[in-house]
């Protein structure tokens, strides 16, 4: 009787253990971070297709998305699948493509100024069907305009326009896979 009860209170302590991690995953994938695989070119010199990264899922609880964060957001297109862009355009501010680079206007810049943009490929920067080459095109309120990196091998705000708030997931905060690129992604600031 007495090696039915050890194995028993074994049995139920693995349980509980297996129980415990269970619970604290649930926790830190739904509140906290959430594990994320980049597909495609869109995000390239900066993350290759295959790459894993860690979203941040809290910061922006707290902290307005800022302009060269780089977040992860439901596709304005389908829902079930989740995009990596950057953030260009901030709500009330104004992006034109002109001379094949982001102009923003703002309230600091009513004349605009020219985006510096050392992350990306240096290719010319084509409009889309929403933002167009030499149109100036408005940000509303609680929504963002995002880029890929890579400029001609992207689908983003150049052809369905900003994105709400609501729909980002989080911050890209830390690449994980392969080991041989783990690195903590740093937004640019402007």
């Amino acid at each position: 009787m007495g090696e039915k009860t050890s194995i028993l209170a074994i049995f139920i302590d693995i349980i509980e253990t297996v129980v415990v991690a269970a619970a604290i995953f649930v926790v830190l994938y739904i509140f906290l971070i959430q594990p994320h695989e980049v597909k495609g070119a869109s995000m390239e010199p900066n993350f290759y297709d295959g790459q894993y990264i860690l979203t941040d899922k809290i910061t922006y609880r707290f902290n307005k998305p800022q302009r060269g964060d780089v977040i992860v957001f439901k596709s304005p297109t389908n829902p079930d699948v989740d995009f990596i862009k950057r953030i260009i355009g901030l709500p009330g501010e104004k992006v034109e493509i002109r001379n094949d680079h982001i102009v923003i206007y703002n309230s600091e810049h009513p004349n605009g100024f020219t985006l510096t943009e050392p992350y990306q490929i240096t290719e010319p920067i084509s409009g889309g069907s929403y933002l167009r080459d030499g149109k100036k095109v408005e940000v509303p309120a609680d929504s963002y305009v995002v880029l890929g990196d890579n400029r001609t091998h992207s689908y983003d705000s150049r052809e369905w326009g900003p994105i709400t708030r609501k729909s980002i997931i989080g911050k890209a905060w830390l690449r994980y896979w392969p080991p041989n690129k783990i690195s903590i992604i740093k937004g640019i600031t402007y």
